[in-house]
């Protein structure tokens, strides 16, 4: 990989290309620290840093690298985009209007990525309102929120707050397009991928200050102290198997028949047709994360108390029921990953349509029929694919929370998602650039 960042820094093109993507990346980050108008900062940062560990605002403050924590204007960071994309991937099966857009071509996906930087923008501002609602939720917004005399005075913050985080979700999804025209790699993917990285520094202190202390007082070592090492094996160990799993794929060998068109043979060809085990990526893991994260943040919302000093009641037993450490909870993470893997895959894969596309050109998969026997076969064959992909999310999910549980080494923890991201977005980038260095220096048939 090294290599190849090397090889790609020596092409003029590409070495334009990768500085751009380090500005954006740079811009990205001074967002991330410019505070929000008419909040105030220094209050915020003991609610904030609670807050962002609990319910989806965990899941933002990852994403946005922090920024969510601070109230920032990239709070929200490409969590609407995210969201965006994912409603009109479920529309476009859904609507005949937007099914028909998608097999227009060029024309048809510049119409469906308009829609959804249009949705996007609406989700911001829906997301906005809810993190204003929060703070002025809490302690009637007397500690977080500037006080105002008038109630006009107290509106006009109120828009102002929510226009500048939909501003800043807007920017970010602008900068992740200019690095797909300009830069290298998928943009909001290279947004997603800086903005987890820039937490890891945080990590890696408070680690190297564990293992200082442990070595200038001896006496203090405790027994969790063997995790540390535990935790560096297990972290390379988990990219070596994501690396693994991300370039598995299942192959159905397809032959083509030979035809005679004119005095040309044509066909007799055997070819195969890839199927991924890493497809669905990390969706089902933020679907799952997402609906059982859904009842912290409705409380969040609701309610002035913190987690923590919520009464007795019906709140109290479901925020228990699904605490992160409970088994209730793994359970059904479990399940819900599996589940939303084969959702997922079944809205992008379609048997039926392969089959017919086979079928057309002349192609049969060896021992088995043209039509619905081999739409049967590919379905089969998917069906087990998407259960070994399923499994593997959920055991990259679930070892992070077991890890946690069993140490009381909390600043440990780590997510499966971040893991995945990381190594999916390094990879994606890297074949990115060997792509466009292989177009550059190759020689053709006549050298």
């Amino acid at each position: 990989m090294f290599q190849t960042i090397r090889n790609a820094w020596n092409v003029p093109d590409l070495r334009k290309k990768i500085i751009f993507t380090l500005f954006i990346i740079i811009v990205f980050r001074l967002g991330s620290v410019i505070p929000v108008p008419f909040l105030d900062v220094e209050a915020l940062k003991g609610y904030m840093a609670d807050a962002a560990n609990e319910g989806l605002f965990a899941q933002f403050n990852m994403f946005s690298g922090g920024a969510f924590a601070h109230a920032t204007l990239f709070a929200m960071s490409v969590q609407p985009y995210i969201n965006s994309s994912i409603i009109m991937q479920l529309l476009t099966v859904g609507l005949p209007v937007l099914e028909r857009l998608s097999k227009e071509g060029e024309e048809g996906h510049k119409k469906i990525a308009a829609i959804t930087r249009y949705v996007t923008v609406i989700i911001g501002v829906m997301q906005g309102v809810g993190f204003y609602w929060i703070l002025k939720n809490q302690h009637h917004g007397a500690r977080y929120i500037v006080p105002f005399r008038t109630g006009w005075e107290s509106w006009f913050a109120a828009v102002v707050i929510v226009a500048a985080f939909t501003a800043g979700t807007a920017m970010m999804m602008w900068l992740g397009e200019q690095v797909n025209k300009k830069g290298i790699g998928n943009g909001i993917s290279i947004l997603l991928f800086a903005g987890i990285v820039s937490r890891m520094p945080d990590m890696i202190g408070k680690l190297w200050v564990s293992i200082t202390s442990a070595i200038e007082n001896p006496e203090s070592l405790s027994g969790n102290f063997i995790f540390v090492p535990l935790f560096v094996v297990m972290f390379l160990g988990l990219i070596w198997v994501i690396v693994f799993m991300n370039d598995a794929e299942r192959r159905i060998p397809i032959q083509y028949a030979k035809r005679l068109v004119g005095r040309k043979m044509y066909g007799g060809q055997n070819s195969h047709l890839p199927i991924k085990v890493g497809l669905t990526g990390v969706m089902p893991i933020i679907f799952a994360s997402t609906i059982l994260m859904l009842p912290v943040t409705v409380y969040q919302l609701t309610h002035a108390k913190t987690i923590e000093q919520a009464e007795p009641g019906l709140w109290k037993t479901i925020l228990t029921a699904l605490s992160p450490n409970g088994w209730l909870y793994a359970g059904l993470y479990f399940l819900l990953i599996i589940m939303f893997a084969y959702f997922y895959v079944s809205i992008q894969y379609n048997p039926i349509e392969i089959a017919n596309n086979l079928k057309q050109s002349n192609g049969t998969v060896p021992g088995i029929r043209p039509g619905k026997p081999t739409s049967d076969f590919i379905t089969k064959v998917l069906s087990k694919v998407t259960l070994i992909g399923a499994l593997f999310l959920a055991f990259i999910a679930l070892l992070p929370m077991a890890f946690g549980g069993i140490s009381s080494l909390s600043y440990l923890s780590f997510g499966g998602t971040s893991i995945i991201i990381l190594v999916g977005v390094a990879l994606e980038t890297v074949k990115q650039m060997e792509a466009q260095m292989m177009q550059r220096h190759y020689k053709g048939f006549l050298d």
